[in-house]
């Protein structure tokens, strides 16, 4: 079973899973497209991010996501079909 958490001091530090998932070179990927609020300014901020660690935005918000997502306990499936 995969762990909610990544289980490491730093609670923003994404899981080894996702990390690996997210490096693989032959990853599929699907698009993920929801309206948010404009004054969080989040696009703006995506690409600073990318600017200072060059990884690419797509990115950025997989393993955002999926670091809060399994800190509120829903980890993924990675054994669904």
């Amino acid at each position: 079973m995969l762990e909610a958490q990544s289980g490491l001091e730093d609670p923003y530090a994404p899981h080894p899973e996702t990390r690996e998932i997210v490096s693989g070179r032959h990853t599929s990927r699907g698009q993920l497209n929801y309206a948010v609020p404009e004054a969080l300014q989040l696009q703006r901020r995506i690409r600073r991010y990318n600017a200072d660690s060059d990884i690419a935005h797509g990115d950025i918000v997989a393993l955002a996501l999926d670091t809060y997502l399994r800190a509120k306990g829903y980890p993924p499936d990675l054994k669904s079909p």
